[in-house]
C-alpha cells in the first residue's frame, strides 16, 4: 500500500506545484490581499493546488510521513520553470541548478530516514503542544520578516508557511492513518484543526509569494515542510530517525547540497508582472520582467 500512497503523492505534488506557480503570479501583482479573490487565475491555481493537497492527504492515509513528504520536494524542479513560463521567459540557469540542488539534497536526506508504517496516535496534550510550537515559530518568523527585505523576507515568510503546512500534514496523517475503517474516528477536534490550519497556511503562502522571489519562497516551504513533518513524525508519532553512524557523512553532504541550492535561489532577483500594453509608452523595457541574475550565474 505504500507504493499506492507514493504514486498518489506524486500526482498531488505536481498539481500543487502548478497551483503555486499560478497563485504566485497573481500575488506579485495584487499582494497578499483580498483583491486576489477577484482574480480568476488565482482561483484556478487555488483549485488545482487544493486538489493536489487533497491527493497528498489521501497519500498520507496509505503511507507514513517519512515516505510521502519527500515526494513533494521533487516538484521544485517543475514549479520554478512553470513560474518562469507564466512571466514569459525561459528559466534562468541558476534557477534550474538551485532547484535541482535543493530537490536532490532534501530527497537524499529523506531517503536516509527509515520507513516505519504503523497506525499513528497523538494525544490531545501533545497535539496542543505541537500547535503551540508551530505558532511560536510562525510568529517569530513573521516579526523578523517585517524588518527584512527581498529574498530574506521571502525566506522568513516561507519558513512560517512551511511550518504550518507541516502541521496540516501531521494532523492529516493522524486522522487519515488512524481511521482503519472506523469513520467514527473523524468525530474529533483533530479533524476540525486540519481546515483551520490549512487556511492559515494558504494566507502565509500568499504572503511569501507576494514578495516576488518564487524560487526561494517555494523552496523554503518545500524544505521546512518535510523536515518539520519528519521531526513531528519521530517525536510525536514514534516514527524512526536514522541512528547509524554510517548515515552521518551522507546527511552532511545532502544538507550542504540543500543549503547551497537554497542560497543560489536566494541570489535571484524578483520577478514582476509585465506592464499592460497601453502603459508601454514609457519604453518597451517596461513590459519585460526583471531579470533574476543573468544566465551567467
Amino acid at each position: 500500500m505504500t507504493w499506492v500512497g507514493l504514486l498518489i503523492a506524486l500526482a498531488g505534488a505536481l498539481g500543487y506545484a502548478l497551483g503555486a506557480a499560478l497563485q504566485q503570479y497573481e500575488a506579485v501583482s495584487e499582494g497578499a490581499s483580498l483583491r486576489l479573490v477577484r482574480r480568476p487565475r488565482w482561483w484556478i491555481g487555488g483549485i488545482i493546488g487544493f486538489t493536489g493537497a487533497c491527493l497528498h492527504a489521501v497519500a498520507l492515509s496509505f503511507a507514513p510521513l517519512v515516505a510521502v513528504q519527500p515526494i513533494s520536494v521533487a516538484t521544485l524542479v517543475f514549479a520554478v520553470p512553470l513560474a518562469a513560463f507564466l512571466y514569459g521567459r525561459r528559466p534562468y540557469r541558476a534557477e534550474i541548478l538551485g532547484s535541482i540542488a535543493v530537490a536532490v539534497g532534501l530527497l537524499w536526506l529523506m531517503m536516509l530516514v527509515p520507513e516505519h508504517n504503523v497506525p499513528p496516535h497523538l494525544s490531545d496534550g501533545a497535539a496542543i503542544g505541537f500547535i503551540a510550537v508551530i505558532g511560536v515559530v510562525t510568529l517569530v518568523t513573521q516579526l523578523m520578516a517585517r524588518r527584512a527585505h527581498g529574498a530574506a523576507r521571502a525566506a522568513l515568510l516561507s519558513v512560517g508557511a512551511g511550518a504550518v503546512t507541516a502541521s496540516v500534514s501531521t494532523f492529516v496523517r493522524v486522522v487519515g492513518g488512524g481511521l482503519q475503517g472506523d469513520w467514527g474516528r473523524l468525530v474529533h477536534w483533530f479533524t476540525l484543526a486540519v481546515p483551520l490550519l490549512l487556511v492559515c497556511a494558504v494566507v502565509l503562502l500568499q504572503r511569501s509569494y507576494a514578495v516576488g522571489y518564487f524560487g526561494i519562497a517555494y523552496a523554503g516551504v518545500q524544505v521546512v515542510d518535510p523536515i518539520t513533518s519528519v521531526l513531528a513524525g519521530a517525536i510525536l508519532l514514534g516514527e524512526p530517525l536514522p541512528t547509524s553512524p554510517a548515515t552521518a557523512i551522507p546527511a552532511l553532504l545532502a544538507g550542504a547540497l540543500t543549503i547551497g541550492g537554497t542560497i543560489t535561489l536566494g541570489r535571484l532577483a524578483p520577478d514582476h508582472r509585465p506592464a499592460p500594453a497601453d502603459s508601454a509608452a514609457d519604453g518597451e523595457a517596461a513590459s519585460l520582467p526583471v531579470s533574476a541574475t543573468s544566465d551567467a550565474n
